[in-house]
């Protein structure tokens, strides 16, 4: 297995930890001589730069949530001139204002050698031909693996999204050796490449998928269906982008690019941090963002960190499959719910393809689950016995890892939305 830089992935802990504290003193020094927002959070909190002399100490500064990124909309939180900034990124704003994401031509150095380290710990060469179905927009995705992608060498087709047909037709005719999309968007390709009897000659051999939770069952059948190599990575616009971590083909958890990123795991109520190994909320804290440094950052994510040696030689720490989101998270009749347990139970079911809608109501003061999905073949809505014995087993299997009854409504093949960016497949209307 290759390492792009094994001088950083498989430094020793001692090294990698004298970088890191290093890095953090410079990175809290300009968020505070250059932030206002965090100067005056370290300034409330009676915490200065100084007081930074341990990787332990970075505790001392008061936790950042989204809220507060939204309220520095566009460009308060810039630590740069505004002369030095070459790139300007945002999320979606779906749920509130945007958050900007500025970088330096640094930054999108440092940002493309992230990528090119998971790329390659994903399976990717200079040989292959990659296909970038993530919209080329404001939002990070595409833009980031781009940049590591073009460092490796690979060959790209900036397809973008949407055209699923074409999509296929590229695939197949410019022999695409590497998928970059969401898990839910491959699985979409793979629907249609079927459709089309074009999966024959699809020469996909890696899957780089993320911008999604998605869980194991997901990435069985994405392997399944495509017969490729299915690796997960992570990032968000509010730290850089793709290139936190990604999982190389071990697949023993998404190893963290150290150097740039310092995690914790906090619990997401006490916001106390948790000891290695436990499951909590991830915060990142950036460590060589120039443009716009990010300190402990509730990033909402559900993860734990594994400092076990990975197989494939790299030191770094890893962070698990990311189980949910700490505002995602569903409470019915007083009990946590994930999505992605409603998503292992589904995924390779027989007779119930890979789509499916959770929708949460309240009816008398009584919360109410409801699962919707799609049944693979048409017909067995004409025969009851079949059906019924279906229904009662996805039932019965949501109640044994869920311990809820829950309402599972089978529909007709291809009625549920497809989703070409982030699936959004809970409706939550209490």
């Amino acid at each position: 297995m290759a390492i792009w830089n094994p001088d950083i992935e498989c430094a020793k802990r001692s090294a990698i930890e004298a970088m890191q504290l290093e890095r953090l003193k410079w990175s809290v020094s300009q968020a505070y001589d250059h932030v206002p927002m965090y100067h005056d959070k370290m300034v409330k909190a009676g915490v200065k730069p100084g007081d930074i002399q341990t990787l332990k100490d970075l505790s001392k500064i008061p936790l950042t949530c989204k809220t507060e990124l939204r309220e520095q909309y566009p460009f308060k939180l810039l630590a740069v001139p505004m002369h030095d900034v070459v790139r300007i990124h945002a999320s979606s704003g779906t749920t509130g204002q945007p958050i900007t994401g500025c970088y330096t031509r640094r930054d999108l150095d440092v940002w493309s050698e992230c990528i090119a380290r998971i790329a390659t710990a994903g399976g990717v060469t200079a040989d292959d031909i990659a296909q970038i179905s993530f919209g080329y927009t404001l939002f990070t995705g595409a833009f980031g693996l781009h940049g590591g992608l073009e460092k490796i060498g690979c060959a790209i087709i900036p397809i973008s999204s949407g055209n699923t047909e074409r999509q296929i037709h590229i695939m197949r005719d410019f022999g695409s050796t590497v998928l970059i999309a969401t898990p839910s968007y491959a699985l979409y390709l793979c629907e249609m490449a079927q459709k089309m009897d074009a999966l024959k000659d699809i020469k996909l051999r890696v899957g780089l998928f993320g911008a999604e939770a998605s869980t194991e069952e997901m990435r069985t059948e994405l392997e399944n269906r495509f017969h490729i190599l299915a690796t997960e990575n992570y990032g968000l616009t509010e730290v850089m982008g793709p290139g936190v971590s990604g999982e190389c083909e071990c697949k023993h958890g998404m190893h963290i690019n150290e150097d740039c990123f310092l995690a914790e795991i906090i619990d997401p109520d006490t916001e106390e941090v948790l000891p290695m190994g436990a499951e909590g909320e991830l915060v990142l804290t950036t460590l060589a963002k120039e443009a716009q440094p990010a300190i402990r950052y509730r990033t909402r994510d559900i993860t734990r960190l594994i400092e076990e040696r990975c197989p494939c030689g790299r030191t770094s720490l890893r962070m698990a499959k990311i189980k949910g989101r700490s505002d995602d998270m569903l409470i019915i009749r007083g009990v946590n719910v994930f999505p992605s347990q409603i998503e292992s139970v589904l995924i390779g079911q027989q007779g119930i393809g890979p789509h499916y809608e959770i929708v949460v109501t309240r009816k008398d003061y009584t919360d109410h689950l409801q699962v919707k999905v799609e049944l693979v073949d048409a017909a067995l809505l004409d025969k009851y016995s079949e059906l019924e014995a279906l229904h009662r087993k996805i039932k019965a299997d949501l109640r044994t890892v869920l311990q809820l009854d829950v309402e599972v409504t089978l529909v007709s093949p291809n009625t549920l939305k497809r989703f070409e960016g982030k699936a959004k497949r809970v409706s939550d209307l209490r």
